[in-house]
């Protein structure tokens, strides 16, 4: 499977890094958000971003201007029916995705492949609901995209060797690493990474340590780059959320279970980062804890 261009489904944190390391690595890119903001946003993170890596020399401004040539837009999603490859980087909703999936079925090729950037739903179940479960996979990219250099590659029941093959191969001509993880709930990244800030949560819910306190005890302590909560904040306390629902849904297994003040958190709309707060607040000059 010759794969020379690629469609991306949601324009948002992970769609925008996804296509700013394929335009790089030479793909032809066609990037879809149903908002035409959302596109024009992206666009300009890229943008920033790659001046970012000219202005550290890890690529030349000629890389950088020809990758961005790569890169089209588009809002109409039968536009990315006539591509090699489609990874749908949408919001972690399954019925979400399931309807993506159903609209764009009508459009594709015979020999498109289809994947998902789900960080913990089912690949069989998601590919059940396309006409090509044999060339449906997961690809899960790590966030921030540009700088992790793994991607997930995770087949559902039925996906087939050349499908499997042709990604292993994308990955590697991204000049990523790819690691094969069985279609369990949340795979391997997050099947490990998520109870840890599970129960960094339970800590601070607890009151066995402060935000700033389990943070610099996990950064000083154990030499991880952020702490627990630091991360969930940068993740997306939602997208925590959720992806600790698909664990304890899934496995049935009350260690799974998410902790009430991540709920809490998620229910206020304090979502991390992206929504100005969470376990700190990102309004002003500098993170506060906001307990």
């Amino acid at each position: 499977m010759n794969i020379s261009n690629v469609g991306i489904v949601g324009a948002g944190q992970m769609g925008n890094g996804i296509a700013h390391v394929f335009a790089l690595a030479g793909f032809d890119v066609m990037l879809n958000d149903i908002s035409s903001d959302a596109l024009i946003a992206a666009i300009e993170t890229i943008t920033a971003n790659m001046t970012r890596q000219v202005a550290r020399d890890r690529i030349t401004q000629d890389d950088m201007d020809a990758a961005l040539k790569r890169i089209k837009t588009t809002t109409t999603l039968a536009d990315l029916g006539k591509l090699d490859l489609i990874i749908e980087a949408a919001t972690e909703r399954e019925t979400i995705k399931q309807v993506i999936f159903e609209d764009l079925l009508p459009h594709l090729r015979p020999d498109t492949i289809l994947t998902s950037n789900t960080s913990s739903i089912s690949i069989t179940r998601l590919a059940s609901r396309t006409d090509r479960p044999e060339k449906f996979m997961g690809v899960h990219f790590m966030n921030p995209v540009p700088l992790m250099e793994l991607v997930e590659l995770i087949r559902g029941i039925a996906t087939d060797e050349p499908t499997f093959n042709a990604l292993k191969d994308v990955v590697k001509r991204l000049g990523k690493v790819s690691t094969a993880a069985e279609d369990f709930p949340a795979f391997i990244v997050n099947r490990i990474l998520m109870p840890m800030i599970n129960e960094a949560i339970y800590t601070l819910y607890e009151g066995v340590g402060s935000v700033e306190g389990i943070d610099t005890s996990m950064k000083l302590g154990a030499h991880h780059p952020m702490g627990p909560l630091e991360l969930a904040d940068f993740i997306g306390l939602d997208t925590c959320l959720a992806i600790m629902n698909v664990l304890h849904e899934g496995l049935a297994d009350t260690k799974y279970r998410p902790c009430p003040l991540l709920t809490k958190y998620v229910e206020a709309g304090w979502y991390g980062r992206k929504s100005g707060r969470g376990f700190y607040d990102y309004r002003g000059e500098k993170p506060v804890p906001t307990r």
